[in-house]
């Protein structure tokens, strides 16, 4: 049995991946169930799982967790996140959690040995080289459970020693595909969350409507297969089939395709390296007759553009457009400030807060916290 450790359980990727583990029991065995606030969920889950430790960051949900998990080690707050990556049986740590706050247990779990499922862009998009340095020096595999990410990983494997030429990185283009920057001047959080393909969490939604989660993924590429901005290619594929694609310098192309569903990316880094029976939806092409194909639009959607001159610069700029952006969704849902503000905000950020161009985990880790204080002020200046 493989021993898993999942950061953010209660979340869409989690509660996905406790699926996939609840259809092969004799497959995989759980360690530890992290949550934040979702006290109800996480105990219903360590009722069933009987992982070794659970851990609720919000430590107002604390003694309740407690009190209804007896012969279960709970523990509370950020730090404890550290301790459920570190169990001595675990093997593999699925990195469900949202925004920053994944990359010191990711780290952690590194340092431990630990195998990643990587679902938390956000840690490679913050500190990608180092993340991606300590990988190779503990030989910890990362294994991404974006489907982007995961198609691209599936499409290499038996490639490692062919030369990629480009990555083609696939985008629904959001419910606001092909609208200009009058309509989304109107928009509000309700269309925003309207997802035409997938279903995911609120964070992630606003990033795939506003095109950011895109240029995130493509900060993620850059890192985790080792290429320059100038081979990653966003494409907007609105039928969501194709989840990326690999060209290589004979010209060509490797895509791997599949129905819209987050459990069978899941189910591959779980199961990885094999390939393990499912029964899964099955794609086929006659429901899909047509499959389209367009360029970005990176004058209405900002955002995506943002990305890439983040990517460019490198240092810790990547880390400001990553701090800016979860103040700005945040604010976003709240009604603070409106869909096209959002890349104002980030763009004043990467201007204003100081630029370092080899950071290390404590510059990170401050250049995290300026940021986010400043776009609260000018969230605060807008509304």
């Amino acid at each position: 049995m493989k021993h898993i450790s999942i950061l953010g359980s209660t979340g869409s990727i989690g509660t996905q991946a406790l699926e996939v583990v609840r259809a092969n029991p004799d497959l995989y065995k759980i360690d530890a169930l992290t949550a934040q606030n979702n006290a109800a969920l996480l105990i219903e889950q360590a009722l069933e799982f009987k992982p070794e430790m659970v851990v609720i960051t919000c430590e107002d949900h604390f003694s309740k967790v407690k009190q209804a998990l007896p012969g279960i080690n709970v523990l509370c707050g950020e730090d404890a996140l550290i301790a459920a990556v570190e169990i001595t049986t675990t093997q593999l740590v699925l990195t469900a959690i949202m925004g920053s706050v994944g990359l010191k247990p990711t780290i952690a779990a590194i340092n431990a040995k630990k195998d990643i499922g990587l679902a938390n862009k956000e840690t490679l998009v913050v500190a990608g080289e180092l993340v991606m340095q300590l990988a190779k020096e503990n030989g910890v595999k990362i294994i991404p459970v974006d489907s982007e990410h995961s198609a691209i990983f599936q499409c290499l494997v038996g490639e490692e020693h062919n030369p990629i030429e480009k990555i083609l990185l696939t985008a629904s283009g959001g419910p606001f595909r092909g609208k200009d920057l009058a309509f989304l001047a109107t928009v509000n959080k309700t269309q925003a969350l309207k997802h035409p393909n997938w279903v995911m969490g609120a964070k992630i939604t606003i990033d795939s409507a506003s095109l950011m989660n895109k240029g995130l993924e493509a900060i993620e590429a850059k890192w985790l297969f080792a290429l320059s901005a100038h081979q990653i290619e966003v494409v907007v594929h609105p039928q969501s089939i194709i989840h990326s694609m690999v060209q290589f310098t004979d010209g060509s192309i490797k895509a791997q395709m599949g129905v819209p569903d987050m459990k069978l990316p899941i189910h591959y880094a779980l199961a990885y390296p094999q390939r393990i029976a499912t029964n899964f939806e099955r794609f086929s092409f006659l429901n899909y007759p047509e499959l389209t194909f367009a360029s970005a639009d990176t004058e209405s959607f900002r955002n995506l553009g943002l990305a890439y001159k983040a990517m460019d610069k490198g240092g810790n700029m990547p880390c400001i457009l990553n701090a800016a952006n979860e103040i700005v969704v945040d604010a976003f849902l709240k009604d603070n400030i409106g869909f096209l503000e959002m890349s104002d905000v980030i763009a004043e950020c990467m201007e204003t807060i100081a630029f370092v161009a080899t950071p290390t985990l404590d510059n990170y880790l401050e250049t995290d916290q300026q940021t986010r204080i400043f776009a609260t002020e000018l969230v605060t200046k807008q509304k």
